[in-house]
């Protein structure tokens, strides 16, 4: 069947496409396969194209930071995937978080160069900056994955979502990194944005062996 492009939905800087084959997308990863940016989300047909903005990379790089530095000091093996690429095409859906890690099943992946969703688990923990909401409810792809907990930034603070019966509730405390608030996040996350990052990764280690 052929391909029908509808409009785009412009968002900020997100485009959605209609009804776009698993062909198509599939074709797309493969030309973007060594791009940073956009990233892609798929759903049944639905495509959204996303170019991130420098205060939607600052806040991914500085979780990414925290969540490293933190696992360093609480001696937390883990495996940072960043924006990996997951599709499953059982289900026709595909994704690429901002940050992910693997922590709980790291071993499991441990020096895999490609994961495959259909014999390897998800990330045990995705991040998504969503300062401007998604077109694509891209919950209910992480939930059908089985993507155990979900971090997200709307812009002024972060929520920590917990998968529960194919569903997140929203849960104050992280249940794959010990001694993590909703509330810590958010404050580590708006200092971050206001101070140089060598005096924050300080207060970031500080706080995190505290936690020992």
């Amino acid at each position: 069947m052929a391909t029908v492009l509808s409009p785009p939905q412009i968002v900020e800087n997100r485009v959605v496409l209609h009804n776009i084959s698993w062909t198509t997308y599939q074709l797309l990863l493969l030309e973007l396969a060594d791009c940073a940016a956009p990233r892609l989300t798929y759903d049944r047909g639905e495509l959204e194209i996303m170019s991130p903005t420098a205060r939607h990379e600052d806040v991914n790089e500085a979780i990414k930071l925290f969540v490293n530095a933190v696992a360093e000091e609480i001696k937390l093996v883990l495996r940072g995937l960043g924006s990996t690429t997951f599709t499953r095409e059982d289900i026709e859906r595909g994704f690429e978080p901002d940050s992910c890690f693997y922590i709980a099943h790291e071993s499991l992946i441990r020096g895999k160069e490609r994961i495959d969703l259909a014999s390897d688990p998800p990330p045990d923990l995705v991040f998504e900056v969503d300062i401007t909401s998604s077109s694509i409810d891209k919950l209910s792809i992480f939930a059908e994955v089985g993507v155990p907990e979900v971090w997200r930034y709307d812009g002024e603070r972060m929520e920590i979502l917990l998968h529960h019966e194919n569903a997140y509730l929203q849960s104050e405390t992280s249940s794959v990194l010990p001694s993590i608030t909703a509330e810590v996040l958010t404050r580590f996350v708006s200092e971050s944005l206001a101070l140089n990052r060598l005096e924050w990764m300080e207060r970031v280690r500080a706080w995190a062996r505290q936690q020992k």
